[in-house]
């Protein structure tokens, strides 16, 4: 690890990258003391090399403590995502992280059912190996090429359920039909969710239906990263019953479904 004398900033390296979709990449980030504080649900804040001044906002995927290291997984959707794509193992990345708010955790023998929309997969990874086979992980994609990280989640121990648009892979359809059912096998402790604002709001409003307590991580875009700008500015209710709005970067990623005005 080095220090950026300019930015202030620090830079890490990079471990591993590994491309696992079309569009998809994996990235392992060598990072000791950020591991050793790293929660799930947070996120690292990446600066892309060649002149770009916005960082990129990723959620963290794996925390190995013993490893030192953070997994993150991203998709290409711009220029700064595609430089990214091309480090490799023995670069090093500009990382702010870990940053945000995560999830709070159950006991770990509690059931939990685990919900990620297409890039929202990611960060219930290390709920899963929290929970191992406590766990239920529904994962929602377009089709069979864009699913990802079904071995990893089937390694933990946990009950994976797969669901594409299309049907081309796993079940037909959207998330909240596997998520009703599983609610009706066994009700869980907890519903963590992370994914499109439509399969937040239905994953929500299952949850407040059934009465279970629902943890969502939500997806805004970020300026800053750290609660200075108000580019991810979310409508949340206040403990009086107002409406507030807070930072998605600060006060989240991961809220209480009951706060989030949908």
């Amino acid at each position: 690890m080095k220090q950026d004398k300019y930015t202030e900033k620090l830079t890490y390296p990079v471990r591993g990258m590994t491309q696992l979709t079309a569009a998809a990449w994996s990235m392992v980030i060598g990072c000791p003391e950020i591991a050793q504080k790293a929660q799930p649900g947070q996120f690292v804040d990446l600066l892309p090399e060649g002149g770009f001044t916005l960082r990129r906002p990723i959620s963290i995927c794996e925390i190995d403590k013993a490893a030192g290291t953070l997994r993150i997984v991203f998709e290409v959707r711009g220029k700064g995502t595609k430089a990214l794509s091309e480090l490799r193992a023995g670069d090093t990345v500009n990382m702010l992280a870990p940053l945000g708010h995560g999830f709070t955790l159950p006991e770990k023998d509690a059931r939990v059912i685990l919900v990620g929309g297409g890039i929202g997969t990611p960060p219930m990874l290390p709920l899963a190996q929290y929970s191992g086979k406590n766990a239920v992980v529904i994962s929602g994609f377009r089709n069979a090429d864009a699913a990802i990280l079904q071995e990893d989640f089937a390694k933990t121990g946990a009950k994976t359920v797969l669901c594409t648009d299309d049907g081309s892979a796993g079940r037909s359809g959207l998330v909240t039909l596997p998520l009703e059912e599983e609610i009706q096998a066994e009700t869980p402790a907890l519903i963590c969710a992370c994914g499109p604002m439509p399969m937040l709001r239905a994953t929500a409003a299952l949850a407040k239906q059934y009465g279970i307590p629902c943890q969502v991580s939500l997806e805004e875009r970020m300026g800053c990263g750290i609660g200075a700008c108000l580019v991810c500015a979310c409508r949340t209710r206040d403990k009086n019953g107002g409406e507030q709005f807070l930072h998605v970067c600060k006060n989240g990623p991961v809220f209480d479904a009951e706060e989030v005005v949908w």
